[in-house]
């Protein structure tokens, strides 16, 4: 353990009396209703939108930056809004495509230690930043009519799951989720068929249905324009 590591254990785990838990706690409260509220007044007004998630530490020569790329190019050119993360990498790709196209394209940035800062494709009167993530979680929750899934990390798969939870518990209605790069999403898959679903039972059958996964920026959005075919653009909830 590295000795900055050690800092942030020490800082969360510092010895505080009840009345400075419940004095920063009432503070946080009124923090967390300000981020709310810039979020939906901000996000309300855009329309619709597609998520794109991906890795931040994908480069610009990486062929999976340049399918995100595509991907929001062909999204924005049938009228669509990007909404990444703001930051480096996939989110990069996806606001660079909606810019090229001339489409709405939205940054949600987070304030992070690392990896995370604010990339110069994203629209000025577009970009939001925040401080929680459950906060941000709920502006792509709620304003997405698809998510887009490139090749990611802990976070990528965090969204991912959050919104496959949702649909499956029915707290929000199902709703296009594309996960695209079918090799490099291989082994979670066959994992979830062979082990969650066959071996262990906690999934069922119908749960799969709730993704597809892709390998093209034209099938991924095929997906959400046949989806859409049928069902208005609305928020989630």
């Amino acid at each position: 353990m590295t000795t900055e590591e050690e800092k942030i254990i020490q800082k969360v785990f510092q010895r505080k009396d009840w009345n400075e838990i419940k004095t920063h706690d009432s503070w946080s409260i009124f923090k967390i209703m300000s981020e709310f509220v810039d979020g939906f007044e901000t996000m309300s007004k855009i329309g619709p939108c597609v998520s794109i998630f991906g890795s931040a530490r994908i480069k610009p020569d990486n062929e999976h930056y340049q399918l995100a790329v595509d991907t929001a190019y062909k999204l924005a050119q049938k009228g669509y809004g990007i909404i990444t993360g703001g930051g480096p990498g996939i989110m990069e790709a996806g606001n660079k495509g909606a810019n090229a196209a001339g489409g709405r394209s939205v940054g949600l940035n987070i304030d992070l230690p690392f990896e995370q800062h604010k990339n110069p494709y994203i629209d000025q009167d577009k970009f939001l930043q925040f401080n929680y993530f459950f906060v941000r979680k709920v502006m792509f929750m709620k304003y997405s009519q698809g998510y887009v899934v490139m090749p990611g990390g802990f976070g990528t798969l965090d969204e991912l799951f959050e919104a496959i939870t949702l649909i499956q518990t029915q707290k929000i209605g199902k709703f296009p989720i594309i996960m695209v790069g079918k090799s490099y999403w291989k082994g979670l898959i066959d994992w979830i068929k062979e082990t969650m679903r066959d071996e262990e039972h906690n999934i069922s059958d119908n749960d799969l249905d709730f993704f597809r996964v892709v390998d093209t920026a034209e099938e991924a959005v095929n997906t959400i324009d046949v989806f859409y075919s049928k069902y208005i653009h609305t928020p989630n909830f």
